[in-house]
């Protein structure tokens, strides 16, 4: 009795409590105060119908509460806080500090949607611990019990949550939304359970429920469950996968190309299927033809690299949009630059390779350099289609009206054509270089005709520069440069058999070239028209400065150059008043007073005058 009295009664021990306790007035009890988001009234009649945004809230309390950087323990303890707040302000306590009583809600309870929202925010609570568990689980395995146990808990909650809205209480929308949620955390159970036949019967009821919710409601609010449906996709394939379903692994590697990536619950189940793929594939692998020559590959690095390039190829080919063929392009390149790097192991181990031995039977280089060369001939390619890929962007977007910039945003300019025009050209220039190409003559005029066509590109955007700034005679040569490039990719077409299908068209370019050719001269004429017509009486150069004419109008170009005249310089001399001088002419006629009396005499020398200042004699 008498601990209690002081655990109790302890000032200490209340302070400490009202300080875990947020106060009456502070942002986290008043979110409570209010209903939560979905419909329903507060503290209806009996008669009133629930309502509660299940999906919504929770996507935007995991968006702002961690889960947008995957921080799954800041999101649990997001919805601690939560759940506490929430039984304080409904009066829903455990018992007391003391003691714990158990209590749950009942159908005779739900006059207010926010004990819909208590058994959500604790379902919510058991999966993301469960998810922090997963992430912690990939160094210490033991984890992986209580991670299914948190589960467990999530799917006891989502049912109870399912059971209460079957009351007549709740409004349709918010039934489906519960069986909905239900079956995906159950899908979720038994996924990381390895049951896939029942993980796969969940997921496609969760789909089929959100689907029927989409098309129900607006576009504009059918976009959540429209994600939710795109979200669990990759889980259905991957559970028909490993029931039996071959073509569904192909699906899964669609589906991560197109989104970059693999995302959720199955990430690292996928990644790892497709690498276990692609490792049994490449095992069968030994080989690789190339401009008429077989080229062994006995790089594992290398072989998954070449066997994942038409998938990613395929996938680029299926991109809609520009950023979707950008993050493709730039995982091709990155892949192919670690293949790069393995080959470069092997032939700084191999000492007699290094320089590109010549062998003397065959006279060409080493397979392994050659091996090198067909990596740097696929990086380079790469490069030059994605930097294609952002000009013909760039180029739509010039062919549109001009915009006002929005977000920061300037508006594309042909400026930042030539810069890509121009690496396009250095990429071109280094595949002329590689080993074992020097002598392939169909090749090298492949390239040669690939660097007129985007030398004629170049040329043309560096005469639109100049024809922003109104500089006609250089726009006018360089479109004259533009028109040879393009005969001459004519003419070698003409004569050999060179496929044109990868290069832009040269047709379109000759045509639009012509267009602009005669804009420019018109707009040269009607410059020079206006030149001659803003010459008037006023512009007549006189010699007066800027500061004499100040009051006149005149457009004088010297103005804005090094030899200005804004002033007379030097200026002039002018007659300018002396500065006066005082005398003090009352000062001659004042009589000063005499001042003898005051000065101290010279004391008189001699040996009277010694003898005296001794003895302290003053005359």
């Amino acid at each position: 009795m008498h601990r209690a009295a002081l655990v109790s009664g302890s000032p200490q021990c209340g302070k400490m409590a009202a300080e875990r306790q947020p106060a009456a007035g502070t942002e986290e009890n008043k979110e409570n105060e209010r209903p939560a988001t979905g419909g329903g009234k507060a503290a209806g009649s009996m008669g009133d119908t629930l309502g509660l945004e299940i999906l919504q809230i929770i996507k935007e309390s995991q968006q702002q509460h961690g889960m947008r950087h995957g921080d799954f323990q800041r999101y649990r303890g997001y919805c601690s806080r939560r759940l506490r707040r929430l039984r304080k302000t409904l009066g829903f306590k455990m018992g007391n500090r003391h003691k714990f009583t158990g209590k749950k809600v009942t159908v005779e309870m739900l006059s207010d949607n926010r004990y819909l929202l208590l058994i959500l925010i604790d379902a919510e609570r058991a999966w993301s611990y469960a998810m922090q568990l997963k992430m912690e689980a990939n160094t210490e395995p033991r984890k992986r019990f209580h991670l299914l146990s948190r589960l467990r808990k999530a799917v006891k909650h989502a049912e109870e949550l399912e059971r209460l809205c079957d009351s007549d209480r709740v409004d349709a929308k918010t039934k489906l939304e519960a069986q909905a949620y239900c079956a995906y955390l159950n899908g979720m159970l038994h996924f990381e359970q390895q049951h896939w036949d029942e993980a796969m019967k969940a997921f496609n009821k969760c789909k089929t429920i959100y689907e029927k919710l989409a098309s129900a409601l607006p576009e504009e609010q059918a976009v959540l469950y429209n994600q939710r449906v795109e979200e669990i996709s990759p889980n259905i394939r991957y559970c028909a996968y490993n029931i039996g379903d071959k073509t569904a692994m192909d699906e899964l590697m669609q589906m991560r190309l197109r989104s970059g990536g693999a995302e959720g619950l199955i990430a690292e189940k996928l990644e790892a299927l497709i690498s276990q793929t692609r490792a049994k594939q490449a095992a069968t692998m030994s080989e690789v033809e190339w401009r008429g020559r077989t080229i062994p590959v006995k790089i594992d690095k290398v072989r998954i690299f070449l066997l994942g390039l038409s998938d990613t190829e395929a996938a680029i080919a299926q991109a809609q949009d520009e950023e979707t063929k950008e993050r493709l392009f730039e995982s091709v390149l990155s892949e192919c630059r670690d293949a790069i790097q393995g080959v470069r192991e092997e032939l700084r181990s191999e000492q007699r390779h290094r320089d590109a031995v010549i062998d003397g039977e065959t006279g060409k280089v080493s397979t392994l350099q050659y091996l090198h060369s067909y990596l740097s001939y696929i990086k380079l390619s790469t490069a030059i289609q994605r930097n294609e890929s952002m000009a013909s962007a760039l180029q739509k977007a010039l062919l549109r009206q001009p915009q006002a910039e929005e977000d920061g945003r300037r508006n594309p300019r042909p400026q930042d054509l030539i810069r890509l025009y121009e690496i396009i050209l250095q990429n071109l220039a280094e595949l002329t270089q590689l080993p074992g190409l020097e002598e392939d003559q169909s090749f090298q005029k492949e390239i040669a005709l690939k660097t007129l066509v985007y030398k004629a590109y170049r040329c043309f955007f560096i005469a639109q520069s100049y024809v922003l700034v109104k500089k006609w005679s250089e726009a006018l040569v360089l479109y004259d440069r533009v028109l040879k490039y393009a005969k001459e990719v004519q003419a070698q077409t003409g004569s050999s058999k060179i496929n044109m299908k990868d290069l832009p068209d040269v047709h379109e370019l000759i045509k639009q070239v012509n267009a602009e050719k005669y804009s420019l001269q018109a707009a040269a004429i009607l410059d020079s028209t206006d030149v001659t017509e803003e010459t008037s009486p006023s512009q007549t150069k006189d010699n007066k400065p800027l500061s004499e004419r100040l009051d006149n109008f005149s457009l004088d170009t010297s103005l804005v150059t090094k030899h200005a005249r804004l002033v007379h310089f030097p200026p002039d001399f002018h007659p300018l008043p002396c500065k006066p001088l005082f005398f003090d002419l009352a000062l001659n006629h004042v009589m000063l007073p005499s001042l003898e009396d005051k000065l101290e005499q010279k004391a008189k020398s001699g040996l009277t005058g010694y003898i005296k200042g001794i003895f302290g004699f003053r005359s």
